[in-house]
């Protein structure tokens, strides 16, 4: 009897369920997972205008060319149950809200209607008559710089490690990213030349206080001849190094407030001038060059802080690549987007320096161009801090960044304009109806 109750259970659940199913009316799939049609509208103008096709079509309502391959680009870009209208619509100002008015002819659809399942976006185009202008504030217009930007493009010294350019052609990069940004831009041709500043008078009328030193040749740094190549000046006679040299740059770049700018490796490592050491070379092969090592970014610390001179052979950056790569911070990410400057986010650090330096030399990190990684600086605008009649302020700056090998001048520039912070005024030029909205609707075959 229990057999049989259980199978006559068995047989009225099975039953009912049969009943249940067979009435039931379940819903349509796309009720369940309906498709997004303001999105798809969306992407569908911002696809037809990759390359300003709408944007030429709009203002161009009587090229039936023109309109019929956005009519052909339409359909391919949209699923084949999926029916649309097109419209452009002028933009015009009156009373107190804009109005939008549709333009005659400017109007493409494959169904008579949409249906109850319609859903439309809209895309703001621009002709190609509207020019904008952008006006970079100059450095040192508000304080903060001399607004004078010194290049080291020096003919008769040679390069190191910026493998795969030349000191030319990387000084004639930096000109076309930096010049706008300053009053006065000033290549320096010579190691000639570069003993005329030094000694603190300008090349060509231009302010040399608080100037920015640009040095296009890596590792190396330009030395001249004569006074600052000479024996206790720039020559070490009881090391046989031209470290003092070093120290003698870093006193200038505390006396002209200047801001020195290693755009590659390990900074001052070697000194070079082909007249000077014809028959020298750097160790590899490089002549025109002599091996000055780590005590030559030591004696400039010193000099940058006023310290006396000594030879030091520490070694002082570090090596991060096993580390891992090494990122722009939120600052140098934030700065990329304003200037539109964009360079690679992460890179491979084997110079940085140690945080140890801000303390012994009395230096503030102003911009962090990368994120400290191991109580090291990949890359960094340091600002030498002193105190005049009791109140501290900076004198004397040193942007260094500890890449390997390969220089990227995008980084000079964005860790330069990030620390600085000029300002860009952007206008817009006849702008006056040169601006329409494309309004794309869009349906589902069959409706609801």
């Amino acid at each position: 009897m229990r057999t049989i109750e259980v199978l006559i259970v068995i047989i009225i659940i099975t039953g009912a369920f049969i009943a249940a199913s067979f009435f039931a009316v379940l819903p349509w799939p796309r009720q369940v997972s309906p498709v997004n049609l303001r999105r798809l509208a969306f992407t569908t103008l911002q696809l037809l205008d990759s390359n300003y096709d709408l944007s030429r079509a709009a203002f161009e309502t009587g090229n039936y060319t023109i309109w019929g391959g956005l009519q052909v680009a339409l359909s391919a870009a949209l699923p084949p149950n999926v029916i649309y209208n097109l419209t452009i619509y002028d933009v015009s100002e009156g009373g107190v809200a804009q109005l939008y008015v549709p333009v005659p002819g400017a109007s493409i659809s494959n169904a008579e209607s949409l249906g109850a399942t319609s859903d439309a976006s809209s895309y703001m185009v621009a002709s190609s008559n509207v020019t904008f202008n952008v006006v970079p504030e100059k450095i040192g217009e508000l304080g903060g710089g001399g607004g004078t930007l010194y290049i080291l493009n020096c003919s008769d010294a040679p390069s190191w490690w910026i493998t795969g350019y030349t000191a030319n052609s990387l000084a004639q990069d930096l000109y076309n990213l930096l010049s706008p940004y300053f009053y006065r831009t000033v290549m320096v041709q010579s190691t000639t030349q570069l003993a005329t500043i030094l000694d603190g008078n300008p090349l060509q009328g231009e302010t040399l206080q608080s100037a920015v030193v640009i040095n296009t040749c890596g590792e190396a740094v330009p030395i001249p001849s004569g006074y600052y190549s000479s024996n206790g000046v720039g020559y070490d006679t009881s090391r046989s190094s031209y470290a003092r040299y070093s120290y003698v740059l870093g006193q200038r770049v505390l006396q002209y407030n200047w801001t020195w700018v290693s755009i590659v490796g390990y900074p001052l490592y070697y000194v070079s001038n082909t007249a000077l050491f014809p028959t020298s070379q750097n160790t590899w092969g490089i002549y025109g060059m002599r091996d000055v090592g780590a005590p030559g970014l030591n004696a400039f610390l010193r000099g940058l802080d006023n310290q006396s001179y000594s030879y030091d052979s520490t070694w002082l950056t570090n090596d991060l690549s096993s580390s891992g790569v090494v990122y722009l911070s939120s600052k140098a990410l934030d700065s990329s987007n304003y200037y539109g400057v964009y360079p690679s986010p992460y890179q491979t650090s084997t110079r940085a320096l140690p945080t140890s330096i801000l303390s012994t030399y009395h230096l503030n990190v102003t911009t962090y161009v990368f994120n400290t990684v191991d109580n090291s600086i990949p890359a960094a605008v340091y600002r030498h801090r002193v105190t005049i009649g009791g109140t501290s302020q900076y004198q004397g700056a040193f942007y260094a960044i500890g890449l390997t090998r390969t220089p990227d001048i995008r980084l000079t520039a964005l860790g330069l304009l990030a620390d600085f912070k000029p300002r860009l005024y952007r206008s817009e030029y006849s702008a006056n109806g040169t601006s329409r909205l494309a309004v794309l609707q869009l349906g589902l075959v069959g409706g609801v």
